[in-house]
């Protein structure tokens, strides 16, 4: 249990730091400026030290090109643009909508029985985003809006989806498949990065922000940082940890990651965290609380 909280916590501080990173670099090129050396690093470790796990098999073409596109490409496309205009600590509240999605998803992949107790539960959580989703901060007031929803929140719910289904693609291949996490993982970064620069390539003629040197050695310090917590930490913990747990139950577990995102925001970037903010915390904590109980039940949680 131990490593699943120090998981969250690395994964809280990816928002504040990918946050911050957007000062300096646009967000499609700062995901190729930190997805490629990642995977370049994860490959070639691999390569060198662990040639026996450094496999491939022509007839899971596909499914690494739909990890490439769905658990790196599409997810970090989608997040970082909306992290331009939602703070930290909002953006990792929406992120926790991923346990609900992932039942969802595994009913329909994996079979596993949605009951009457998890569908509360989800009823419940849905229903606990509603307070911080209708609370809005300087820069998501400028954009369009549907309904209650800005256009951030949207994509970032998009991308939510799309990290779901890339983690329930990592779990076929690690689990079901045999995979190492690091094989997954690596080609997965190195390909999602490669598309992303082509993508900032077109639609981002000047990709650095930063205007000074200075600046820029910052920017790569919060990118260096990154591709240490989140590439090569968190992404290969997280691959790990499907060995002995549910995708599910991962996801529950992750609500204690705006607690963490709460407090780096508030410190390393002075956002305002109001009372919207706790209220949905408590809402969706009821309803994750409720689905757990029920995944504890069936069995799905193994250790």
């Amino acid at each position: 249990m131990t490593l699943v909280i120090v998981l969250y916590a690395l994964l809280a501080s990816t928002f504040t730091l990918g946050k911050a990173a957007l000062f300096y670099f646009k967000p499609f090129f700062f995901i190729g400026l930190r997805m490629v050396p990642a995977g370049l690093i994860l490959l070639g470790y691999l390569y060198f030290f662990r040639r026996e796990s450094f496999v491939f098999h022509r007839k899971d073409v596909w499914l690494f090109l739909q990890v490439i596109l769905f658990h790196i490409y599409a997810t970090f496309l989608l997040e970082f643009w909306a992290l331009q205009y939602l703070t930290s600590s909002k953006a990792c509240l929406l992120y926790n909508t991923s346990p609900f999605l992932a039942a969802i998803f595994s009913y329909f992949f994996f079979k596993e029985v949605l009951t009457r107790k998890k569908f509360v539960g989800l009823l419940v959580g849905f229903l606990g985003f509603l307070p911080i989703m209708l609370t809005e901060g300087p820069q998501e007031a400028s954009l369009p809006e549907i309904s209650f929803l800005s256009s951030a929140e949207i994509v970032l719910l998009l991308s939510v989806v799309t990290s779901v289904y890339g983690w329930i693609l990592m779990r076929e291949m690690v689990k079901i498949r045999g995979y190492s996490p690091l094989m997954v993982n690596g080609t997965a970064m190195l390909g999602g990065g490669i598309l992303s620069f082509i993508t900032a390539y077109f639609f981002e003629p000047s990709p650095i922000l930063a205007t000074s040197t200075t600046e820029l050695l910052t920017g790569l310090s919060y990118t260096g940082l990154m591709i240490i917590i989140a590439n090569m930490i968190f992404y290969n913990l997280y691959g790990y940890l499907l060995h002995f747990y549910s995708a599910t139950w991962l996801a529950f577990v992750g609500f204690i990651a705006p607690l963490f995102a709460a407090l780096y925001g508030w410190f390393f970037l002075h956002e305002h965290i109001g009372w919207a903010y706790f209220v949905s915390m408590v809402i969706v904590f009821w309803g994750l609380y409720l689905f757990y109980r029920e995944e504890l039940r069936q069995g799905y949680i193994t250790r």
